[in-house]
């Protein structure tokens, strides 16, 4: 096992800069995330890694050796593919054991390393038969397992469900997290998916145009989310960013965008945000859905912490109800994940930007109602409207 350190790490492509000065320290036996887009740099930054692209600028560490210009057989890692990769003519057995054969292992090791990470993965009733006899859940099992038996410093991954459907991915993904836990091997996971990236990273990297934007805990990024990019990327559904002005409110504050003014407290109340800085001026308010509730179930909260809206959908997911409504006008800053940014009103030719509630099941809100939303006033997010960075 070993620790991995990107230092400044950079990637060009022609005149395309796919990677950016990647500065980033994975600890020993920590699974760490990579996630971001499309054309992010976190597929990059694994192939860095992994030797099978060569580096522009910068350095790469596996352990206390940097290994820059070591070839991918030389670096002691091992790789799982979302295409699995196996070959299709070789048994189960013989694909597990390929790679220690290749490492000239001794036979009797070989049989007791693939007979433990077959038994590890559930395997051994499978051991006989060739790929195309076996189920997309099964070919990942035995990616997982060719990877494992080698017992590298260094697990990549790179977007290993992405060819499951959605009940196996859940249970891969619960087996990955295990089997990481259980060898400790330090792991780096890419995929685009932020909740897959939420549910197994210990930190995650979230990764923009090639530069990283966050390197944190889940709930770091959640709650503590470094600019609007991280703010609009990370959450499911996604977080409402609209903009609106902070206006003093007798001796607080309040924030109003679209037809709404709520109360935002006093400025003291805040003392680590570096709100009251802009009292007066234009910021880019988040709140994310669940911070708001149907009023009539919220009892006590007060009338400034309110907004009246009128449902335009509701959808009943079970545990909870997402209700649609009017917010305020819409985003266009560039540091904005791609998510709906409104929709055109073709009769007023105004824009506007849709908002989404989490609402408890027991709401009986429904379309075309007009109800009150209960809002979180310490779950409101700000940013700032020319950088993009969470005000605080």
């Amino acid at each position: 096992m070993a620790t991995v350190r990107f230092e400044g790490a950079g990637k060009r492509f022609g005149g395309v800069d796919a990677l950016v000065d990647l500065h980033l320290d994975i600890e020993d036996g920590e699974l760490a995330v990579l996630v971001g887009p499309s054309g992010s740099g976190k597929t990059t930054a694994l192939r860095l890694l992994a030797g099978l692209e060569s580096i522009t600028s910068g350095h790469v560490w596996i352990g206390d050796k940097q290994v820059d210009a070591l070839p991918p057989r030389d670096r002691d890692i091992a790789m799982v593919f979302q295409d699995y990769a196996l070959y299709p003519q070789m048994t189960v057995y013989k694909n597990l054991a390929f790679g220690l054969r290749m490492r000239k292992v001794a036979p009797g090791d070989i049989d007791g390393q693939v007979l433990t990470a077959a038994k590890t993965l559930g395997l051994e009733d499978l051991l006989e038969r060739r790929p195309r006899e076996l189920s997309g859940g099964q070919r990942q099992r035995v990616a997982l397992g060719r990877a494992l038996v080698r017992q590298p410093q260094v697990f990549l991954m790179d977007e290993p469900l992405s060819n499951l459907d959605a009940k196996l991915r859940t249970q891969t993904r619960v087996e990955i997290a295990r089997i990481q836990r259980e060898f400790g091997i330090t792991t780096v996971y890419v995929t685009h998916d932020q909740i897959e990236a939420m549910t197994l990273g210990r930190r995650v990297a979230v990764m923009r145009d090639g530069r990283l934007q966050q390197f944190d805990s889940p709930k770091g990024l959640y709650d503590r989310p470094a600019n609007l990019f991280v703010a609009s990327f990370i959450g499911s559904p996604a977080m409402n960013i609209t903009e609106g002005s902070l206006e003093h409110a007798g001796d607080g504050l309040a924030i109003a965008f679209g037809d709404h003014r709520l109360a935002v407290g006093r400025p003291e109340s805040r003392p680590d945000d570096g709100i009251g800085a802009y009292a007066g001026r234009k910021v880019l308010l988040g709140i994310r859905p669940e911070a708001m509730a149907d009023a009539s179930l919220a009892l006590g909260t007060p009338e400034d912490r309110r907004m009246t809206v009128r449902v335009e959908l509701r959808e009943d997911v079970g545990s909870d109800v997402y209700a649609y409504f009017e917010g305020g006008p819409p985003v266009s800053n560039p540091g904005l994940a791609e998510s709906p940014t409104g929709d055109d009103d073709e009769a007023g030719g105004n824009r506007r930007r849709t908002f989404v509630a989490r609402l408890s099941p027991q709401s009986k809100a429904r379309e075309g109602d007009a109800i009150q939303i209960a809002i979180n006033d310490r779950a409101l997010f700000f940013f700032d409207p020319d950088t993009g960075v969470r005000i605080g």
